[in-house]
């Protein structure tokens, strides 16, 4: 195992994981009034509704998926009955569907981003950078299924499940278990786990306010008294 394997999937995350925190509390704390969508419909509407629904429908699905998959103990697969060939062709399902909706749905959105003179005039280059980033990271991924359809067995699935799982329990032989790992779910890791890095500088910070939104339902009724 080389250096570099060891710093990227063994060390990386941390790093990833606290300029995520540290970052999107600084950015909440120093720069509130940047801490919001941009959106840009107001410019030209045109499919963005459908773009919007399909890429955050996909990606939605992708990341519960993910978080679900990857760090739910093998044990409980194996208590529950499902083997690992078995969960490994779901996965590939799920996320051939999930991801081929996040696709379309970038796709549109980018199309539409670059190709109106009014919304191309006031997309920044973080933004150009944070979607491109976003559509390779999805590429990779789906490019796994064809990789993982080569062997049905679940053995690399569950690898790629106990480095996740060594990684968020801090245990310090996490990356020996992707060693042997195709080179296509390595990028695929590093990607997105870059994409943690560059979250707190860019739009995607309004994620936190959509968990945050739930709050909502607990709030007492506004209460209009007229004159």
């Amino acid at each position: 195992m080389s250096y570099l394997h060891q710093f990227v999937f063994g060390i990386y995350p941390y790093i990833a994981f606290a300029i995520f925190i540290l970052g999107s509390l600084a950015r909440f704390e120093r720069e509130q009034y940047t801490w919001k969508s941009d959106s840009s419909q107001v410019l030209h509407r045109g499919n963005l509704r459908l773009g919007n629904i399909l890429f955050h429908l996909g990606i939605i699905g992708l990341f519960f998926g993910h978080l679900v998959g990857l760090l739910t103990p093998v044990a409980v697969w194996d208590a529950l009955g499902v083997t690992h060939g078995f969960k490994q062709a779901f996965a590939m399902a799920a996320g051939g569907v999930m991801g081929g909706l996040c696709l379309s749905g970038l796709l549109i959105l980018l199309h539409r981003r670059l190709s109106d003179p009014r919304i191309r005039a006031v997309t920044k280059p973080g933004d150009k950078v944070l979607l491109l980033w976003i559509l390779v990271t999805l590429l990779l991924g789906l490019s796994t299924i064809f990789v993982s359809a080569q062997h049905m067995d679940g053995h690399e699935m569950v690898l790629l499940m106990t480095w996740a799982q060594h990684i968020v329990t801090f245990k310090g032989d996490a990356a020996a278990f992707i060693v042997g790992a195709h080179l296509l779910f390595k990028l695929h890791l590093f990607m997105g786990m870059t994409l943690f890095v560059i979250f707190p500088f860019t739009r995607l910070v309004h994620v936190w306010s959509g968990f945050a939104s739930v709050t909502y339902l607990g709030r007492a009724w506004q209460l209009v008294r007229p004159r």
